[in-house]
């Protein structure tokens, strides 16, 4: 059984939580630094990614978050795949930035331009329905990146070794199918 942890600084931890649990699978929602040690994946859930950036400074984060990500399997989802982009565009600095990945933050437009579309996503379902809430894209991919999933000729969903990131919210369906990929990934680098 593997471990994986769910950053419980912002935005859905518990349902992420719930999509990982049905897994063979322990989780926990971590809150301090030192409940990283053991993890062998970690969840970054969506929220807001400034605000997220500033929690994950306030407690000490950012370090352990970087080392964690060059051994251990990571999924970002939306502000998750914000803060896991080696670049952002319009900005000068990056977050975790270990994902070859460019994302364009609030591409899809503001709060009340959310949607839900049904997506291709492959390796997962060719029936997958994301949840976009102010979600980004990704604009430019490096070359040893996949991608697993577009809408509209926009990249929303990419992997590249152990990071896996996509623009939606697959914890807000009752479909735990990128859950039980992002389990799979881990259970292979273990």
């Amino acid at each position: 059984m593997v471990k994986i942890g769910v950053l419980g600084l912002q935005g859905a931890v518990r349902e992420h939580v719930k999509a990982l649990e049905a897994k063979n699978a322990e989780i926990i929602v971590i809150k301090r630094v030192e409940e990283l040690e053991g993890l062998d994946g970690l969840v970054i859930p969506g929220g807001e990614s400034t605000t997220m950036r500033r929690l994950i400074d306030k407690y000490g984060f950012m370090e352990p978050l970087k080392q964690f990500a060059q051994q251990k399997p990571v999924f970002g989802t939306c502000a998750g795949l914000i803060l896991l982009a080696k670049n952002i565009e319009g900005q000068d600095h990056a977050h975790l930035a270990v994902m070859d990945v460019t994302a364009k933050r609030n591409a899809f437009g503001r709060q009340r331009e959310s949607f839900e579309a049904t997506l291709n996503v492959k390796g997962v379902a060719d029936d997958f329905v994301g949840v976009f809430i102010r979600a980004p894209y990704i604009i430019e991919v490096g070359e040893d990146v996949e991608v697993l999933a577009t809408f509209n000729d926009h990249i929303v969903a990419a992997r590249q070794g152990r990071f896996l990131s996509c623009a939606f919210h697959p914890e807000l369906t009752d479909d735990d199918r990128m859950h039980q990929y992002f389990v799979q990934m881990v259970e292979e680098f273990k």
